[in-house]
């Protein structure tokens, strides 16, 4: 049976509808390690994770060894300051279990690029060094706070060189938002540099997850990080369509 839910706040007087079919999906919990890991080789700049790849040798088969903490190597840019910041709103589409349109307030002259196919948006400042992803598409069928554990439980699967460090976990209202540092693998970023990373999972008006984001960028940025994160949430709306038959509505 089709359900129906807004996300954010309502553009002008027009209702914002979502309408979930069924099917397989991502559930917001993330569906961007090929994706991420492409953009980061095309930039140079490395991506926010995704899903980890674990393997399990099999019998017989010599485990393959740990690869020890690397050396964090410091960048100390200034950081970004959240009162420099110009915001518009965008719309983008993206494809997954549907074709959802995405609207939400972003960062004036973040450059806006996309997979193919296009399950996510994101949005990189001029540095390359921070950036705001956005994904849906999915079906609408788990809570933000439940896509937040899995996203957890994900993340503590990651290789001990990743550094991985929980810096807090919280729901609130429509919102489940977690925070993280973490270092790029190799294959990925020469340099360990560390990253922050801030995930937000917005619910619709079931309560459940409809809209994923990420910002990302340095430990120094964290606190601008979080103003761009929260202009997307309280900002973002979501019309979905079947996945054949529309039209891309490119941002302005």
């Amino acid at each position: 049976m089709a359900r129906r839910g807004t996300v954010g706040a309502l553009l002008g007087s027009g209702l914002v509808v979502i309408t979930a079919l069924g099917g397989a999906g991502g559930y917001g919990i993330g569906l961007l390690t090929a994706v991420e890991r492409s953009s980061a080789a095309t930039t140079g700049a490395a991506a926010p994770l995704g899903s980890p790849q674990v393997s399990t040798p099999g019998p017989g088969a010599t485990p393959t060894p740990t690869a020890p903490p690397r050396k964090i190597v410091p960048d100390n840019s200034p950081p970004l300051e959240a009162g420099d910041l110009r915001y518009k709103s965008r719309t983008f589409e993206v494809s997954y279990v549907y074709k959802s349109a995405v609207t939400a307030r972003v960062p004036s002259g973040w450059n806006m690029t996309q997979p193919d196919p296009p399950r996510t948006a994101r949005f990189t400042d001029p540095t390359g060094k921070r950036w705001l992803r956005i994904e849906s598409g999915f079906t609408i069928q788990r809570l933000p706070a439940a896509s937040m554990e899995a996203r957890i439980e994900e993340l503590e699967k990651l290789s001990p060189d990743q550094m991985l460090k929980i810096i807090s976990s919280t729901t609130e209202g429509k919102y489940a938002t977690l925070s993280y540092t973490y270092v790029p693998p190799a294959s990925l970023a020469p340099k360990a540099i560390l990253r922050y990373v801030i995930v937000r999972w917005v619910a619709d008006d079931s309560g459940l997850c409809a809209v994923e984001m990420s910002s990302t960028g340095l430990p120094q940025d964290k606190d601008a990080l979080m103003t761009v994160l929260d202009k997307a949430a309280a900002n973002v709306v979501r019309r979905d369509s079947p996945l054949s038959g529309s039209s891309s509505e490119k941002p302005s």
